[in-house]
């Protein structure tokens, strides 16, 4: 069984015992979030594992002919959840 849930404004097709990486929580550790199921309304359960920062990105920005050189780099934050059960 599967269920939809929203966080972040993205939407996850979930199933029990996923591992998800989703947008940054403020919650802590070992905390348990509850989520609806966009599709029938069940209530999904997960568990907040770990937070972290995903692989560094970098953005290279140029203006030719005019020596203007932008360098920047970016690390999306995340938080890891385990889905424990559909109901």
């Amino acid at each position: 069984m599967y269920a939809v849930i929203e966080t972040g404004g993205k939407q996850y097709k979930v199933e029990k015992g996923d591992t998800l990486s989703v947008e940054l929580l403020d919650i802590a550790i070992g905390k348990v979030l509850k989520f609806k199921d966009l599709l029938n309304g069940a209530e999904v359960t997960a568990k907040v594992e770990s937070h972290g920062k995903g692989k560094k990105i970098n953005i290279f920005t140029y203006k030719p002919k005019k020596n203007i050189r932008k360098r920047q780099g970016h690390r999306q934050p995340f938080t890891m959840l385990k889905i424990e059960g559909i109901k």
